[in-house]
C-alpha cells in the first residue's frame, strides 16, 4: 500500500508539472502585401531547467503550402518567477500569392513531451491599383547615359598624377640606395685628345719659345725627343719612354716608311750627341730636325673619330660610409610607399563609385 501511495503521489505531481507548460503562437501582421514579410512568434512557458526543443525550418522551406520560412530567429528568455520561464522564438515568413493561408499547429518538445500550438491564418493581398485612372501608368524608363562631368573626375585625375610621381620618386631613391650611389650624380665629360694633336701642340709651344735659336740646344732636343717618345708610345703601343734611340728605331722599322725612319734616326742621333757629348748644332740643323719630327707625326697619325669619355667621380671611403648609414632615408621611402598604397586604394574606390 505504501508503494502504491507513492506512485499515485508522483503521478499527481507530474500532472501538476505538465499543467504548468503552455504554448502560445501568434503572427505580428495577420495581413500583408504580396512579397512582404511578417514574423510568427512561438512562445513556451515552462518550469526552469526544462528541456525545450523548438521546430527548425530550412531557408525557403514551406511552413504551409505557399508560405515560406526565410529565417529562424534567435530565442528570447524571460523569467516569470523563481520557478517559471517564458521562451519566445521568431520565424520570418513570406508569400507571393494573393490568398488566405492556413498555418497548421507547430510541434514543440518540452521534457520529451510534444505540445501543439494553435492553428493560425495569414492573409496575403495584392497591391491596390487605381484602375479608374490608367493615364497615370507609365512604362519603365530606358537606360540613360549620364553626361561626363570633369568636376567628378578631376580629383581622381590629379591624385593619380601625384601617385605616378610618387612611385617614380620612390623607385629612383631606392635604386640609388640599392646601388650605393649618391642621389645626385655629377657626370664629367672629357673629350679625348689624339696623340698627334697633343704632340703637334707641344711642338708649336716649343717653336714659340725659340729655344733652337739660343744656346739651350740640350733643353730643346730633350723636350723634342720627349714629345716624340710620348707620341710613339700612344700611337704604336710600345713603351718608347723606357727605350734607347736604337730600340725605338728597331720597333718603328716594322711599322713605317724607311725614308721617314732614316730622318727620325738622324734626329735621335743628333739629340743623343747634344745631350751626352755636348755636340753643337747649327740653327738650320735644328729647324730641319723640327720639320722632320712634324713630318713624321703627320705621316703616321691615324684619323679616328673623336670619342667622349664619361668619367664618374669616385666616392671616398667616408662618403661610402655615409651612404650606408642612410637608414633613415629607407624608412622615409617605406612610409611613402605605404602612403602610395593607401592612395591607390582610395583612387580605385573613387573610380568604383563613379563608374
Amino acid at each position: 500500500m505504501r508503494h502504491l501511495f507513492h506512485i499515485i503521489l508522483l503521478m499527481f505531481c507530474s500532472l501538476g508539472a505538465f499543467s504548468q507548460v503552455s504554448v502560445d503562437t501568434r503572427i505580428e501582421n495577420m495581413q500583408m502585401l504580396i512579397g512582404d514579410q511578417t514574423d510568427l512568434i512561438l512562445t513556451v512557458t515552462a518550469p526552469k531547467k526544462s528541456s525545450i526543443i523548438f521546430p527548425y525550418f530550412k531557408r525557403s522551406q514551406y511552413i504551409a503550402s505557399g508560405v515560406e520560412v526565410l529565417r529562424n530567429g534567435t530565442s528570447d528568455t524571460l523569467d516569470i518567477n523563481d520557478d517559471m520561464i517564458k521562451i519566445s522564438k521568431r520565424y520570418t515568413l513570406t508569400a507571393f500569392d494573393e490568398k488566405l493561408y492556413y498555418i497548421p499547429a507547430l510541434k514543440i518538445s518540452v521534457n520529451r513531451r510534444i505540445y501543439n500550438s494553435k492553428n493560425l491564418a495569414l492573409k496575403v493581398i495584392s497591391v491596390p491599383v487605381d484602375t479608374l485612372h490608367p493615364e497615370k501608368f507609365f512604362p519603365p524608363k530606358g537606360v540613360q547615359t549620364n553626361p561626363f562631368d570633369w568636376s567628378e573626375w578631376s580629383a581622381t585625375f590629379w591624385l593619380s598624377s601625384i601617385l605616378i610621381i610618387l612611385n617614380l620618386s620612390i623607385y629612383y631613391f631606392w635604386t640609388r640606395l640599392k646601388e650605393n650611389k649618391p642621389i645626385l650624380v655629377h657626370t664629367q665629360f672629357v673629350k679625348t685628345v689624339f696623340p698627334h694633336q697633343k704632340a703637334l701642340n707641344e711642338i708649336e709651344n716649343l717653336k714659340a719659345e725659340k729655344l733652337a735659336d739660343t744656346d739651350n740646344t740640350k733643353v730643346y732636343y730633350t723636350r723634342l725627343t720627349k714629345v716624340l717618345r710620348e707620341y710613339i708610345k700612344e700611337r704604336f703601343g710600345f713603351n718608347a719612354m723606357e727605350m734607347t734611340s736604337s730600340e725605338i728605331i728597331y720597333h718603328l722599322q716594322k711599322e713605317g716608311d724607311t725614308v721617314m725612319i732614316n730622318e727620325l734616326r738622324n734626329l735621335f742621333l743628333t739629340a743623343d750627341l747634344v745631350k751626352f757629348a755636348k755636340h753643337s748644332t747649327l740653327i738650320n740643323e735644328n729647324d730641319a730636325n723640327l720639320v722632320n719630327a712634324i713630318e713624321f707625326i703627320n705621316t703616321t697619325k691615324t684619323e679616328v673619330k673623336p670619342t667622349i669619355e664619361n668619367v664618374e667621380p669616385k666616392l671616398t671611403v667616408k662618403e661610402q660610409q655615409t651612404m650606408r648609414s642612410r637608414y633613415s632615408l629607407k624608412i622615409i621611402i617605406s612610409v611613402l610607399t605605404f602612403i602610395g598604397i593607401l592612395l591607390l586604394i582610395y583612387i580605385i574606390y573613387q573610380i568604383y563609385l563613379l563608374v
